[in-house]
This record gives C-alpha cells, sequence and structure tokens, in this order.
C-alpha cells in the first residue's frame, strides 16, 4: 500500500501540543511562519510519497549485499538519495555557516518522521550523518569543520557512529579499539567495529566515521575513551579526494528488517592503522559522542512514530477494502460487509491511531523543546528547558519504539491470514520496527536513565513542572465542558495523580534501595508516556475544536484516556509495591 504523510495531523501537532506557534511568536523561530511551515511539510510529504515510499518493499526483498568488500544497495536507492540530497533536505538542520538552512528541530523531526515513514531502512543513512555534523560542528577544530562540514551538509559525504565492538555493546567500559599519536596531529586507529549503520555503500562518494577509540596512557573505563574522525578516503589539501583509508567493511549482517540497511561490521588498521583526527579533548570522546547520541534518541522516537504511521495507514485501508461477515445492523441477505463495520476491528484500528499519536505529540514536544534549549537568550530559562528536553527523550524514545512494534503488530492482526504472509508487507513493518527498542541504548537504559539522572534534575522540580502541565491540561478539559471528551478529564486525572505518587516514591526511595527504583524503571516510563502522551492528545482536540478534523482529534484523546490511560493506575503499583517479585524472581534464575 502507498504512504501519504498525515501532513494536517503533524502540522496540528506541531502546533497545538509541541508548541510551534508559541516558538513562533517568542521569536526564537523567526526563519519559520506557518504559511512557510506548510509549504515545507507538503514538499516533504510529496517527496516522502512519491520517491521514496516505493523503494521500501524493493528495499525489503533486495537488500543491500557485499561483495569483494563493496557494499551495493537496492536498485533505486543511489539515484533517490541523490535527488533527495541536491533538494536540500540533508541541510535542514544544519549551521548555515556550513551550507545548512539552521532550521528547527521541531520542523525537521516532522520531515524525519515522514522519511521514515517512507522506508524506514532508507532513512537511516541521513540520520547518522544529522548526528555526525552536529558532533563535530560542536567539538572539532575549525580544521576539520572546513574540510569536512560542507560535504557532509550537502549529503554529498555521509557520516557514521562506531560505538559496538563484540565484547563492548552497552557497556562501553569493555571498550579496546587503540589509537596511536602519529606526531604530526594525527592518530593510527585500530579496531574492529560491528552493527555500524551504513558504515560501507555506494551512495556517497565519501564515509566520514566517528570513531570510539582508547589512546596508550588512558584512563581505564569510560574516562578513558577519545572520539576520531576516521574518512574512508583522505581528503587532499584541494578537497579533492585522496587515497583509500586503512579501514574496510568485513561483513554485513543478515537481519530480521531494514535488509536495505547495510549494517556493517568494520576493521580499522589492517595494514598499520587508519589514519584519524581527535575530535574534541583526549579522554572526552563519550562527551562528544553524546552529542550525537542525544540527537540519535530524537531520531529514533521518530522512527518509532513512523513505523506506527505506515503500519497503520495499512492496516485502515485494508479493513476498508476486505469483506468478511456482515454489518451488525445489516438486512437479511446482505453481501459481506467491509471489516471496518466490526466493532473489534475498529477498536483496533482506534488503538492504533491513538498509540501513534501520542508518540508524535511526545516526541514534538522533545524537539520543540530541544529548540527552546538552544535558542532561549535567558539562561536559566535555557537551562530549564534543557532539563525538561533531558526527561522527555528517554520517554519519547522508549515509549515510541515500543509503540511502533505494538501497532505494527496490531496491523498484522488487522490483516489476519494476509498479514502473516509477506506479500500484503504488513510483515515488514513489525520486523523492521523490532530494532528501534534496540539501538541507541535499549528501552530499558532509557528507564534507568529517567529514574536515575533525569527525576533528580533541579532536587526533583523539572519532573515537578512537566506534571504541573499535566494537572493543567486535565483542568483545560474538565472546564471544557464537552460531551465528546467522555470520561476522559477522569481517567487523565486519575494517571496524573499516579505519576506524581510513583514520581515522589522513586524520588524518596532511590538513596535508600536503588534495586527497587530500577526494578520499576520501564513501567514508570511507561506510566509517565501516558499522562504526558494522554494529556497532549487532549490539549490537541481541545485546540483543533473549530476545524476540520476536529471530531477526529476528540475521538482519538478520548480513546486514549478511555481504553488506554485506564493502566495508569496498575503501572504506579507495578512501580511501587512490585520491586519484591522481581527480587524474588533471583530464585527461579539459581540453577
Amino acid at each position: 500500500m502507498s504512504y501519504r504523510a498525515p501532513v494536517q495531523d503533524i502540522l496540528a501537532t506541531m502546533r497545538h501540543v509541541a508548541g510551534l506557534d508559541r516558538l513562533i511568536v517568542d521569536g526564537l523561530a523567526p526563519e519559520l511562519d506557518a504559511e512557510m511551515t506548510q509549504a515545507v511539510l507538503e514538499e516533504a510529504a510529496k517527496f516522502a510519497s512519491d520517491v521514496i515510499a516505493p523503494l521500501n518493499r524493493i528495499g525489503d526483498k533486495h537488500g543491500s549485499t557485499l561483495k569483494d568488500g563493496v557494499v551495493t544497495t537496492p536498485p533505486g536507492w543511489k539515484e533517490a538519495y541523490s535527488a533527495w540530497a541536491q533538494a536540500g533536505w540533508n541541510a535542514l538542520p544544519a549551521p548555515e555557516v556550513h551550507g545548512g538552512q539552521g532550521l528547527p528541530a521541531l520542523l525537521q523531526s516532522a520531515c524525519t518522521e515522514m522519511w521514515n515513514s517512507a522506508a524506514f531502512a532508507f532513512a537511516l543513512g541521513p540520520l547518522l550523518t544529522v548526528g555526525a555534523i552536529e558532533a563535530l560542528h560542536a567539538h572539532g577544530s575549525d580544521h576539520l569543520k572546513e574540510t569536512y562540514l560542507p560535504k557532509l551538509v550537502s549529503g554529498e559525504w555521509m557520516g557514521t557512529m562506531n560505538l559496538t565492538e563484540p565484547q563492548a555493546g552497552s557497556d562501553l567500559n569493555a571498550l579496546r579499539s587503540k589509537a596511536e599519536p602519529v606526531g604530526d596531529g594525527t592518530y593510527k586507529i585500530t579496531g574492529q567495529k560491528i552493527y555500524i549503520t551504513y558504515g560501507e555503500h555506494d551512495m556517497t562518494a565519501n564515509i566520514v566515521h566517528l570513531v570510539l577509540a582508547r589512546l596508550p596512557d588512558a584512563p581505564a573505563g569510560t574516562r578513558g575513551i577519545s572520539l576520531f574522525l576516521v574518512p574512508k578516503y583522505l581528503v587532499n589539501a584541494d578537497g579533492t579526494l585522496g587515497g583509500h583509508n586503512d579501514l574496510r567493511c568485513s561483513g554485513i549482517e543478515h537481519k530480521l528488517g531494514i535488509h536495505a540497511s547495510p549494517t556493517c561490521s568494520m576493521a580499522f588498521g589492517d595494514q598499520g592503522g587508519a589514519i584519524g583526527w581527535l575530535i574534541g579533548e583526549e579522554n572526552r570522546g563519550l562527551a562528544c559522542m553524546f552529542t550525537m547520541m542525544n540527537n540519535a534518541r530524537l531520531n529514533v522516537a521518530l522512527q518509532g512514530v513512523a513505523i506506527a504511521e505506515r503500519a497503520y495507514q495499512q492496516a485502515l485501508g485494508f479493513a476498508r477494502e476486505r469483506r468478511q461477515g456482515v454489518a451488525l445492523d445489516a438486512p437479511k441477505g446482505a453481501p459481506m460487509s467491509p471489516i471496518i463495520v466490526h466493532p473489534d476491528i475498529r477498536r483496533m484500528l482506534m488503538e492504533m491511531r491513538a498509540k501513534t499519536q501520542a508518540a508524535r505529540a511526545i516526541a514534538y514536544q522533545v524537539a520543540e523543546a530541544l529548540d527552546r534549549s538552544r535558542r532561549e537568550p535567558d539562561e536559566a530559562r535555557r537551562k530549564a528547558v534543557a532539563e525538561r528536553t533531558a526527561i522527555l527523550t528517554p520517554v519519547a524514545k522508549a515509549y515510541a519504539t515500543d509503540i511502533g512494534v505494538e501497532v505494527a503488530s496490531t496491523g498484522i492482526q488487522v490483516h489476519g491470514g494476509m498479514g502473516y504472509v509477506e506479500e500484503t508487507g504488513a510483515a515488514q513493518h513489525l520486523r523492521d520496527a523490532r530494532i528501534a527498542t534496540i539501538y541507541e541504548g535499549t528501552n530499558g537504559i532509557q528507564a534507568i536513565d529517567l529514574v536515575l539522572r533525569k527525576l533528580p534534575l533541579s532536587g526533583g522540580q523539572a519532573v515537578a513542572d512537566l506534571i504541573a502541565e499535566m494537572r493543567s491540561a486535565v483542568r483545560d478539559v474538565e472546564e471544557a465542558n464537552t460531551p465528546g471528551f467522555g470520561h476522559s478529564a477522569t481517567r487523565l486525572g486519575a494517571a496524573v495523580d499516579a505519576l506524581e505518587r510513583a514520581t515522589q516514591w522513586m524520588l524518596a526511595t532511590m538513596g535508600s534501595d536503588q534495586g527497587a527504583v530500577l526494578a520499576g524503571a520501564t513501567p514508570y516510563l511507561k506510566l509517565f508516556a501516558l499522562a504526558q502522551g494522554g494529556t497532549g492528545l487532549a490539549r490537541k482536540a481541545l485546540a483543533t475544536r473549530a476545524e476540520d478534523h476536529a471530531s477526529g482529534d476528540l475521538a482519538t484523546a478520548r480513546f486514549f484516556a478511555e481504553h488506554l490511560v485506564t493502566e495508569a493506575p496498575a503501572l504506579e503499583l507495578a512501580v511501587t509495591e512490585g520491586a519484591g517479585a522481581v527480587a524474588d524472581a533471583a530464585a527461579v534464575f539459581a540453577a
């Protein structure tokens, strides 16, 4: 089934949930107005639907192949990427000083969602390039910026992120790759990296690898990791490409999904050492890399939204066409009805729609907060918004990617047996979605980050401010007195109450029983997301009451509140009273 970007819903979420209108009024996005935003979104939607989306199935069936050290992407992939880059899409968020357009992360996020809905595997390469640009712009020397950023910004070259090694996954303490100083400002890099997205491919003339490695005298653990820029081809003084660096792709993974995205094993230094340049300070590489990873975690959240949207659209189209059974109110002898008339099919479709839109709401709120944290002139306000960003980022990454898997799975259920066979394409969405809960920090790691590092920010005031905003949204629903909301205010209010109590428990228990806090981290994150997403959908429904799609927004907000947010009290109990059951489980695994 074809993909059509939901431009109006995306724009409504940007304006009424994330706060695009406030961003413009406050003078923090002077390059945007409502007309320009809509124009950019419509152009992105057209490119996503007409150029990228038709390649999704081709990429899944064909995959990328490795032969004699050369990775070849699927038919049409290279040409589509070239057209995409030439149209300026890669430069959208990049600094203007290096040839970018410098547009807000919120606008970039909407476009990122579209690219990933169109073809998840296609969008992965540019995603890593955006992160490489941010890290190099923030921490690179003037020479590295002048040499590499213009080509990365234009999309002529791609960037990668090289962290993982066979013995070092999420735990970078075990990282072994080495960097030996040469004496002329360069370093010789040796080591093995795995799971490197677009580590080798034929889509750009050069690939710029950002590689974590240890210097000879580096301290143990993560305090001894440095970051290096290691290009596939060395660059001459005049900017032309020189010789091939001492690195190669030693293999590509055969994966459950995202077949067209080459996931590479990389070997550095077979002939004595790949030439690299230090980014930032020695032994401070992890701080530099986190600039890239924080960007990536928002983008992975958007991947979850994107795959859910694609799966929902396909399931909705199928339900409108597939005929089985008859409607409850059909006259005797009536022909079979489209399955969309059956209550349980409608329930599944509404669940898909509501989850997708709630995940979009949270992800876009992260993007807007990111913009404010960079653009606010007042230092105190900038700090407060940066803390808001820090709290919401792991919530967005974990919740949205979980939703991507759940919605894609429900999409298969709507298709019935036809969803389980590959010809409909419904199964591809589930296969593709599964990786997003794992990479860029597993969702369990996101939950740990949220409860241990983010809740204590400003002594708990940062999370208290977010909860206060949720309460304000609940009051607005109550005061609106709109019958279409049903029991939404009551259900949302109960969820916010549960979140506040669970948060207080987390903060009070953190110092005395960290094991109990960690046992409740994942249910706590979900509880947070239900309250944040549910109040976000309510805000949108309130704001769009006079617009054409108002009934859809209201019905979606109500469904989320009355069918999904009802889980909140149970999650609170799992957080505050469930640690003992987790601890006792140790006996189960003793053997």
